[in-house]
């Protein structure tokens, strides 16, 4: 996408969502990389709960691709470390970060600044991910990238979360980050969650 069918300016907030290995990272690398070509002042924060690819101070995909990143775990960490002369925001892996998020990068959108953000839009049970459903309701521009379904081939749009290979229950923790081992791509008619259970093990 190219910045120049907005008023230069005027600042906009673009989302990339999508499961888990669709290539969301790989685009937010793809963007930043382009605006540091088009010699613009560019700031990268990531999760700090997510180092699998590429270590703690950079987002990396699944494809290998690196950027150097700053690990922040709130919305309040962004607003400290901000950098105050930077045209440029890039959040990856947004869904971990809480709710003060949203007015966040709506002030910085106000303020001019080009944010772009990725993020799972939603968790292992198909269920909105944390502050995704605001972000996405809110951007200028957004992009939901699919993966390919391991068991159909299908178009993937959940997450299908593995625990000794078997789908997770329904009351499993909604955050534990992996990576191929933990998680596959499916599409919904594949995707599985069982039911919860009680400390005997009967349903509930």
């Amino acid at each position: 996408m190219s910045g120049g069918i907005f008023q230069p300016n005027g600042g906009w907030i673009e989302v990339i969502a999508g499961v888990m290995f669709s290539g969301k990272s790989e685009e937010l690398i793809r963007r930043v990389r382009r605006s540091l070509i088009a010699r613009k002042r560019v700031q990268v924060f990531k999760s700090h709960l997510d180092d699998r690819y590429s270590g703690v101070h950079a987002v990396g995909s699944h494809d290998g691709r690196t950027i150097e990143a700053l690990p922040v775990d709130s919305s309040q960490q962004v607003a400290l470390r901000l950098d105050p002369l930077a045209q440029v925001v890039a959040i990856d892996e947004v869904q971990f970060l809480d709710r003060g998020i949203v007015p966040l990068v709506k002030d910085l959108a106000l303020r001019g600044r080009r944010v772009i953000l990725a993020g799972t839009d939603t968790d292992f049970r198909g269920e909105p991910f944390g502050p995704m459903p605001d972000l996405l309701c809110t951007a200028e521009v957004v992009d939901k990238l699919h993966a390919i379904c391991v068991r159909c081939g299908a178009p993937a749009t959940h997450n299908q979360r593995l625990i000794d290979g078997k789908p997770a229950r329904y009351d499993s923790p909604v955050v534990m980050v992996g990576g191929a081992d933990a998680y596959e791509a499916r599409c919904r008619a594949c995707h599985r969650v069982d039911a919860a259970t009680d400390a005997q093990g009967q349903l509930l």
